[in-house]
């Protein structure tokens, strides 16, 4: 390998690790989502995030931030937070195990008196994890609606 190359493969792994960390510029991010994806990139993402936890446990699958499908030891595949907390079996919906919080729809400051939804109609429901308080996810659903299962990874290789 070049001394160019290995320094374009360093400057793209390092771009990558800011995107992650979401501290890559606006400029540069755009020249990344534009650029020709290579095959290597999930295995790229795969161990900066790897690097990243606190854990030894094999990433599988980055379900969203600071949650991860993982193979433990023993073979189980298991949802995990990035803190280590395991929410159980990767095919089951985590957030059944999540704190969760359902806030009124008009609440706070994103949306002013009248410029949210109807609460009669929707809610916003707030997912934590339990051992470190971290926010996983956020769903606005109607009133009653089930847990939404936002993603079920094929595994089977």
């Amino acid at each position: 390998m070049t001394m160019s190359n290995q320094n374009s493969d360093d400057a793209k792994l390092n771009s990558i690790r800011e995107l992650i960390e979401g501290i890559l510029p606006l400029d540069q991010l755009a020249t990344l989502q534009r650029e020709m994806k290579t095959g290597d990139r999930v295995q790229i993402v795969l161990a900066i995030e790897q690097d990243r936890v606190p854990w030894s446990d094999r990433i599988l699958v980055p379900l969203q931030e600071n949650l991860y499908v993982v193979e433990r030891d023993d073979g189980a595949r298991v949802v995990k937070c990035f803190c280590g907390h395991e929410f159980g079996d990767y095919r089951l919906n985590w957030k059944e195990e999540a704190l969760v919080f359902e806030r009124h729809p008009q609440d706070g400051i994103v949306f002013q008196p009248n410029k949210g939804a109807d609460p009669v109609w929707q809610l916003l429901r707030e997912f934590y994890c339990p051992n470190c308080a971290t926010q996983l996810d956020v769903e606005p659903v109607p009133v009653g609606y089930p847990f939404v299962f936002n993603f079920l990874p094929d595994l089977e290789f």
